[in-house]
């Protein structure tokens, strides 16, 4: 965490010392003190859709005084934490689920009578941020932390599972007003983490494993059976902590409805949670083809783009394009695959928020040429994330009337405030559905996941050298689905045994996509006995259901992995409502139920943590406790944006900056602890590329960097870009990419014209195309007809990306029932060598 005042030396040369700290090779912290973690050992078991995760964090204190080491890590923003434990010596200490004050109450009373104690706990402001700490560690002493979670896999696009390890954190930017003080995150370069990562997984399913890809080096995947239903791989040594680590696995017909019947626990209740068996459905609906084919496409598409200033680095380190460049041409892809009729708008935001209409408009060619004039002037240049704002404005528009309004929302940020904005979806989630997409390593999961979640949407990653366009496009097709409405979930079982669902109520159905339930079965059956559902709902206003029938009988060995998942949806429901009710007089009742639940099923949650008192009868550790703050990778972005930073820092303050003095003496007061709410990496990133706040002055001049939940100030220039991109040589711009090169060139309707620039486009000169045309065909069929066969011919590697706008080509020419398709077709193949045949086309 970092923090730069203007005529505070002190902090000042803290942030040069961090700064010559990046650029040191070896060097653990800020002080040269040694960190205590040495090591980090994962093993995933994954069984069909859902994966257990044991992480085992090995400790050694090798200074001459007692340490408290504290580690601020991700995790999956879904995950159940249900078990924590330490191993000192001989001796195991198995946690306890408490209320959070009262186990920080007992930590911390451990710790001052000289007892080791272990704490584990979720932050206050993000699912997906957690916090360790490891108290009394004596000199020379060893420790192993054991760490179990469970977590439900992602169905991506090409139908593989998604399993995600976090590995990297950036420090979270806190918008102006956010209450709370911001998690205080200790990041370095991956070059600079001092301790090895081994990483395991073991793969089982019903159905074979066909492959499990990876954006890391792995071992070669080695099958346990001849039936290939179980599998092993490995991480490949040498792993960096420049990423997540992510698993893409793919089952043979994976993807069909099922259903796990879970035993409860012996030892609990029956009647309670955990007492009684649960029910895991995993549904995949199909449609019928005849209402799908017969819906027309229609909706007011609303595009949220982030355009702070991190934005502006590159989406890998192996010279890929930079965030902002990608996010522009997937909206130039997007805007050329909207049907018309329907109505759009482009929103960008960063410390503000800009649109490019006041509110939505039909999509024209005239409106459609205004946005991409717009999107090609954006940069990333607008300063902070502050997300929450432009979604108040989005809502406070009138939806339009037989146009279903759908959300596109692309950051890579990482902010304070997830759960407010996250509780903003919610509250707007009957007028709208919301599609997100995190992009670049350390984008937040809760946040991306839960926008798509309560938004009754899709979620999406882009990281490593994934490219942005075929994911957006793929939640494009979903959100062109017709709306699923009146969906109700019947179950159907056996006299004597009832139901009792945990799971939210079902909002959004996407074709061929999962959507899972969970619920508690409380009475007696036989093992034979079965148990029916039926997902009914409403499609074009036609009724339509789906059915599962399911066995009863428990599975074997399932280690409480259901329930744990349950108890975790379940917590996530309540915690959600006494947000909501906050401040109504119920004296925290919800907040009491998530309290209950949470120690029951030994489940983390926002409003409990973990906590292990070593209670043996051994000599209270003497000497002061020293502190040891656990450093987290920080993704390439940051790290090398620092080191641009500590340039411009030692070499003084930059001169175009100045600093408002009544601001400064608004949020900078002389007490501490208001300027503890320190400078976020992601904040800094941002302020420093921030514009001028229309509400300052500019006429003072002092310099001064503010702190992560203000403006910094900058002097309007000739050019409007970013300090990162004035301060470095601009490389000479590559030639665009020649499929982007064609699709600029349709128009809203579908088609193309013939002109020059299509013919560069092809490969070919004007007079080429124009000999080749045929003599009776209108031109813009025949143009429209070789762009088909371009894409059909030489882009077939990136079809995810053009076929929605091939469909709607194909439909113009459908519309204007145009002559001469065979002949054009023939005289296409042959100008560019292809053979694409007509019925490939569509026609």
């Amino acid at each position: 965490m970092l923090l730069f005042l203007w005529n505070k030396p002190t902090w000042v040369c803290a942030f040069l010392t961090y700064c010559t700290m990046v650029s040191c090779c070896g060097l653990l912290t800020s002080l040269k003190q040694p960190v205590p973690l040495k090591s980090v050992e994962v093993e995933v078991e994954v069984r069909d859709h859902v994966a257990t995760v044991v992480s085992t964090l090995n400790y050694e204190n090798k200074e001459d005084k007692p340490l408290e080491a504290v580690f601020v890590f991700p995790l999956p923003g879904d995950a159940a934490v249900c078990h924590f434990s330490a191993k000192i010596g001989q001796t195991e200490i198995v946690a306890e689920v408490k209320e959070k004050q009262e186990a920080r109450e007992e930590y911390d009373d451990a710790l001052s009578s000289g007892r080791q104690a272990f704490l584990l706990e979720e932050s206050d402001q993000s699912p997906d941020i957690f916090s360790m700490s490891v108290g009394s560690l004596p000199p020379g002493e060893s420790a192993s932390i054991r760490l179990e979670y469970v977590t439900e896999l992602a169905v991506q696009a090409d139908e593989g599972l998604r399993f995600s390890l976090p590995a990297v954190l950036n420090p979270r930017y806190q918008p102006r007003g956010s209450e709370g003080n911001p998690v205080q995150v200790t990041s370095v370069p991956a070059s600079l983490v001092p301790y090895s990562l081994s990483f395991s997984a073991r793969v089982s399913s019903a159905r074979p494993v066909s492959k499990v890809e990876s954006n890391c080096p792995l071992d070669p995947l080695q099958y346990l059976n001849t039936e290939q239903t179980q599998a092993t791989v490995k991480l490949s040594a040498g792993h960096k902590f420049d990423r997540d680590v992510e698993l893409l696995i793919y089952y043979k017909d994976a993807h069909q409805p099922t259903a796990v019947v879970e035993a409860g626990q012996a030892s609990a209740k029956p009647g309670t949670l955990m007492g009684d068996p649960v029910v895991m459905l995993s549904l995949y609906p199909e449609f019928p083809q005849a209402v799908m084919s017969s819906v027309a496409s229609r909706g007011e598409f609303v595009f949220l783009l982030d355009r702070s200033g991190s934005m502006g680095s590159p989406m890998s380190n192996n010279g890929s394009p930079e965030r902002i460049d990608s996010a522009r041409d997937t909206l130039l892809l997007l805007l050329k695959s909207l049907p018309m009729g329907c109505y759009f708008n482009i929103i960008s935001f960063g410390s503000r928020y800009e649109h490019i209409f006041p509110k939505s408009v039909e999509y024209s060619q005239q409106t459609m040429e205004e946005a991409l004039k717009k999107v090609e002037e954006m940069e990333a240049d607008l300063g902070g994330t502050e997300i929450l704002e432009p979604l108040k404005h989005i809502y406070s528009q009138h939806c339009i009337p037989n146009q279903p309004r759908q959300l596109f929302v692309f950051t890579d940020g990482e902010v304070t405030n997830t759960k407010e904005v996250i509780d903003l979806v919610k509250k707007n989630s009957g007028s709208h559905r919301c599609f997100s997409f995190g992009i670049g390593e350390g984008a937040s999961s809760a946040l991306i996941n839960g926008l798509a979640k309560e938004g009754g949407g899709h979620a999406q990653f882009i990281t490593g050298t994934d490219r942005m366009q075929p994911k957006v496009m793929q939640s494009l097709r979903f959100a062109l689905q017709p709306a699923v409405v009146d969906i109700s979930v019947k179950w159907d079982l056996p006299e004597g045994v009832s139901v009792t669902d945990l799971s939210p109520p079902i909002t959004a159905l996407f074709q061929g996509q999962r959507s899972l339930v969970y619920a508690q079965l409380t009475g007696q059956s036989s093992e034979a006995a079965e148990g029916c559902v039926t997902v009914k709902y409403s499609l074009a206003g036609q009724p339509s259901q789906n059915q599962l029938c399911y066995s009863l009988k428990p599975a074997e060995d399932t280690g409480l992995t259901v329930h744990r998942l349950a108890a975790r949806t379940l917590i996530r429901s309540l915690e959600m409502e006494e947000r909501e009710h906050r401040g109504e007089g119920d004296g925290g009742v919800k907040k009491k139920k998530v309290v209950e639940l949470s120690v029951q099923s030994g489940v983390s949650s926002a409003f409990t943590a973990f906590i292990a008192v070593n209670k043996s009868n051994g000599e209270a550790i003497q000497g002061p406790l020293v502190r040891r703050n656990v450093p987290t990778p920080m993704s390439i972005a940051a790290s090398s944006y620092m080191m641009r930073m500590a340039q411009h820092m030692q070499s003084g303050p930059a001169p175009h900056f100045v600093h408002n003095k009544r601001r400064h003496e608004e949020c900078c007061s002389e007490d501490d602890d208001d300027v503890d709410r320190f400078l976020l990496m992601d904040g800094l990133h941002d302020e420093l590329n921030s514009e001028d706040d229309e509400d300052e002055d500019e006429d003072e001049g002092e310099s001064v960097l503010m702190d992560g939940s203000h403006e910094f100030q900058e002097l309007e220039s000739d050019d409007d870009h970013s300090l990162l991109q004035r301060s470095s040589i601009d490389p000479k711009q590559p030639p665009r990419d020649p499929l982007l090169q064609l699709v600029s060139l349709q128009k809203a309707s579908g088609c193309w014209v013939l002109d020059p620039a299509l013919a560069a486009a092809l490969g070919k000169t004007s007079e080429e195309v124009e000999k080749h045309k045929p003599v009776a065909v209108d031109e813009d069929v025949w143009a429209t007809i070789l762009a088909l066969i371009w894409l059909h011919g030489f882009q077939m590697d990136a079809q995810e990306e053009w076929e929605l706008l091939a469909m709607k080509a194909v439909s113009c020419l459908r519309a204007q029932r145009a002559a001469g398709v065979t002949e054009s077709l023939e005289a296409g193949n042959t100008l560019l060598g292809c053979n694409v045949q007509k019925d490939i086309l569509g026609f």
